[in-house]
């Protein structure tokens, strides 16, 4: 895992933390750029709990629990991949039958659910259960390329992290050069209240793309991907240094998934706001 973009540096060092801090969450939902390149990550992040060792160590980690893993031949892990178009309430009660009985390792259980927007309502329902009185030694992964395409009921009972690499954005037009003035200067939203509740902050699927976008121009900004011409976007970010970025980054990422869920648009702008005043 060499030359690692600022996302996935991102989430080593989370996942390090948690496990090294034994606050190891029962559930996570983890948002892939590429399944092919980037579940090796979650698989990684699986490890190193049932290894309980750091990042660094787990090329010192019992070789047979590795070698398992590696060849999916470990007991205590069950995936539910999709066959088709949706992962039906069937492969749930299956998952669920599994997980009767104990650890044969004596150590943490856990489940991959692979395409978890392909749950579908009935589906989501049955795992619901497992989710809201989550045994102590069971952990869910459930995966997805995208994280606002999961039902609300499964988004607010896990912990969210992305590996996701966000494309490079070509043109940013004078709305999106709006609202990201309004995001780095956020008194101007408190000042001029009325007018930019009523125009630009007034749609909450707008509002979300335009975030995504801000989210996707400051990455590329940390990742060192602008070049010397893409001068609008280099202007934007003149006065601002790499840890205003990272704190505004941050920020939109813990209040951007909150807007799937029912909220009053006006108190989510005003705490949001508040935050990125507050830094």
């Amino acid at each position: 895992m060499d030359n690692l973009t600022i996302v996935k540096e991102k989430f080593i060092k989370y996942i390090d933390s948690v496990v090294q801090n034994h606050r190891i969450s029962h559930a996570y939902l983890i948002e892939l750029d590429n399944y092919d390149t980037d579940f090796d990550y979650v698989m990684t992040f699986i490890k190193m709990i049932l290894c309980n060792c750091s990042y660094d160590n787990l090329n010192k980690a019992d070789e047979n629990l590795i070698h398992l893993i590696d060849s999916n031949q470990y007991p205590d892990i069950y995936t539910i991949s999709s066959d088709n178009s949706v992962i039906n309430k069937n492969m749930i009660a299956d998952l669920q039958k599994e997980f009767v009985n104990k650890s044969i390792f004596d150590n943490k259980r856990i489940y991959i659910i692979k395409e978890a927007e392909k749950l579908n309502a009935s589906s989501a329902n049955t795992i619901l259960k497992f989710l809201e009185e989550p045994e102590e030694d069971i952990i869910a992964f459930l995966i997805t390329d995208d994280r606002y395409h999961i039902i609300d009921t499964i988004m607010s009972r896990c912990q969210i992290l992305s590996l996701k690499e966000y494309n490079y954005i070509n043109t940013i037009d004078d709305e999106l050069l709006d609202i990201i003035d309004i995001v780095f200067h956020p008194q101007q939203y408190f000042l001029k209240y009325n007018d930019v509740t009523k125009s630009m902050f007034s749609d909450k699927a707008v509002i979300k793309k335009r975030l995504c976008d801000i989210e996707a121009i400051l990455l590329m900004v940390l990742s060192k991907k602008i070049t010397k011409d893409n001068t609008t976007i280099i202007d934007l970010f003149s006065d601002k240094s790499e840890n205003d970025l990272i704190s505004i980054l941050s920020i939109i990422e813990d209040e951007l998934p909150k807007l799937n869920f029912n909220v009053n648009l006006k108190l989510w702008l005003d705490s949001f706001f508040s935050h990125l005043i507050g830094g």
